[in-house]
């Protein structure tokens, strides 16, 4: 049995494993690393590409700046939350505000050192994606299209950070990045049609606050359609191995989302859709191993 003391510290645990969402840093960490041996450096050995230092400290640096990312949000969006959230917002809030930015200077400070060790280049990079998530959070987040369009870039920026460390310009990735783009384009907009009511009491400034929920749907309607450009292309132009399942059954849940969202007027409604798409999104991140599943035996 865990006396009062050790409860008390294994609460606040959780509070700040809730704070900087553990679990989506994890996902973020295997989406790297299965970029980088699937994608990336496909041709290099599997040895090598595991026990890269360089590679470990960018994954290490991108986990350490998402997760003070995910705390300078929560420190701004703390009374929104309370409205949206107020389940999840009162378990943050077993973590002071003061402890949370000791931890986010902390984690900034780690990311920009591992960032250096690895290259000039790549304290500049992680100085710059810091800053943005900063200025995201303190200013952009608050305004339609802008705030949702610098959302999703600074969701992928980590994969940016991998890229330009193995300079692989071949088409195919781009093409996946663009898939990867508009899904969460669509995500974070759908998460502005479940927050609708913290929003508008807080001033925020979203697409369906701004335009209406009819136009939000309308929106998402047509990044819906435009993923079927990069879909389409990675599956009759590009080679992706038995991951051309995971398109055909994206292609399948975004239709499903689309008559969904039509028929959705309710936060739960909106919270389903939000859901499919991070199914979406996750299942895309381990659907990377059916690219070529000999690759690992072939590589050792």
């Amino acid at each position: 049995m865990l006396n009062r003391r050790q409860r008390h510290i294994l609460l606040k645990f959780f509070s700040l494993f809730s704070v900087v969402r553990g679990y989506n840093i994890l996902i973020v960490i295997i989406a790297q690393y299965l970029t980088s041996i699937y994608i990336l450096a496909y041709n290099r050995p599997l040895k090598k590409v595991l026990f890269d230092l360089n590679l470990f400290l960018i994954v290490l640096a991108s986990a350490a700046t998402i997760a003070g990312g995910y705390i300078i949000n929560n420190f701004y969006d703390s009374e929104k939350d309370l409205i949206n959230r107020p389940i999840k917002s009162k378990l943050d809030r077993l973590v002071s505000q003061n402890t949370k930015l000791i931890f986010y200077f902390a984690l900034n400070f780690l990311a920009v050192l591992m960032a250096g060790y690895t290259s000039y280049k790549g304290l500049i990079f992680f100085s710059v994606y810091i800053f943005g998530i900063w200025f995201y959070s303190h200013k952009l987040k608050r305004l339609p299209f802008i705030g949702n369009l610098t959302s999703a870039i600074l969701t992928i920026t980590p994969f940016f950070a991998i890229f330009m460390y193995y300079k692989n310009f071949e088409a195919v990735i781009f093409v996946h990045a663009m898939f990867l783009f508009l899904v969460i384009s669509m995500r974070e907009l759908t998460k502005d049609l479940e927050n609708i009511k913290g929003d508008l009491v807080q001033n925020y400034q979203t697409i369906p606050i701004a335009y209406g929920e009819k136009a939000s749907k309308q929106m998402l309607s047509i990044l819906a359609g435009l993923t079927i450009i990069p879909t389409c292309l990675l599956l009759y132009k590009y080679e992706v191995g038995h991951m051309f399942l995971f398109f055909y059954l994206s292609i399948l849940l975004l239709i499903g989302f689309l008559i969904f969202l039509w028929r959705s007027k309710t936060k739960t409604d909106y919270l389903i859709l939000h859901n499919v798409l991070k199914f979406i999104i996750v299942l895309g991140v381990f659907s990377i191993l059916l690219i070529d599943v000999s690759i690992v035996f072939n590589r050792i």
